[in-house]
């Protein structure tokens, strides 16, 4: 290996797949042209976000730095926070860890499975300050935003949520009859969302049974979404569609979230896997197309 390649770590979390760097030691600066050059499905290594670990500003087992395929920077992914989790306990050899990332400070459990972690989200925010919305209503379980004609909406009437970024859950009655691909970045990029937000069709199909698909912002169709899962476990029962202990089916996998009594945090448990490790050139970003071998295969 060569002063100008960087080993990075390919994992995902119901199939919501992440290019993880460790910069822990050595910093990984990447321009947002470079990263999004990675995140291609075409020409790159491929990712829905790209995770560079650095150490923590304030002590705690890692920091975790989030970019979207677009280059974009987010606060927080709940899918990510598994995969860096397993990955800490695994080099420190506990079943613990803190994660820091720029929506605070997130804990990671083994489960005694090796490949199964929970991760306290802590709370969802619910304000519509907080959310953020571009405008005031007082009751976010059920707020006037519509797609379509205004006498026969095709979806209407969104619950709204922050778990670490802003989300907009629907409850329809089959979530495939509808075009999310289609109407998502309609609804990603709606004035009312002043940071844009994440989608997500709900549906119950059993009780404490929910399934989803979700439209991520600064990605799209996603497999797997952990704060929307989180988002929707939530928002579920504060409309009492279902208790606060239910399983969020994802086209990736199912999720556990459970909204604690207690305390109000949100747990999610779910699979995690390490699919290989690889070597990325750095000096190939100049041109545009990355190029990136693959130098172990990994374990589930």
């Amino acid at each position: 290996m060569t002063a100008r390649e960087l080993p990075f770590v390919k994992m995902n979390g119901l199939g919501n797949d992440f290019v993880v760097f460790d910069a822990r030691e050595e910093p990984a600066r990447l321009s947002d042209t470079q990263i999004a050059a990675i995140g291609s499905r075409t020409s790159g290594i491929g990712f829905d976000q790209m995770i560079i670990v650095e150490a923590s500003p304030m002590g705690v087992d890692a920091f975790m730095r989030i970019y979207n395929c677009d280059g974009g920077q987010v606060d927080a992914c709940g899918n990510a926070t598994r995969c860096i989790g397993r990955l800490v306990m695994e080099e420190k050899d506990t079943d613990r860890a803190t994660i820091q990332t720029n929506a605070g400070f997130l804990k990671a459990y083994a489960t005694g499975n090796e490949v199964r972690v929970t991760v306290d989200m802590g709370e969802p925010k619910l304000e519509w300050q907080d959310i953020p919305l571009a405008e005031e209503f007082r009751d976010t379980r059920v707020i006037e935003l519509q797609i379509g004609p205004i006498d026969e909406p095709v979806l209407h009437s969104p619950a709204v949520v922050n778990m670490g970024n802003p989300h907009a859950i629907f409850f329809v009655d089959d979530i495939e009859a509808y075009d999310l691909e289609r109407f998502g970045p309609l609804l990603e990029h709606h004035p009312v969302f002043p940071e844009r937000a994440n989608v997500t069709l709900a549906q119950i199909t059993g009780q404490n049974e929910i399934r989803a698909k979700v439209w991520e912002r600064g990605v799209g169709l996603t497999r797997a979404c952990g704060t929307a899962a989180c988002a929707t476990g939530v928002v579920a029962a504060r409309k009492r569609l279902t208790g606060r202990h239910v399983t969020v089916t994802l086209p990736g996998g199912p999720l556990d979230i459970e909204w604690r009594e207690s305390d109000g945090h949100v747990m999610m448990t779910g699979d995690t896997e390490l699919e290989f490790l690889g070597t990325l050139d750095l000096d190939s970003l100049n041109g545009g197309k990355p190029e990136w071998r693959r130098e172990t295969q990994g374990a589930a």
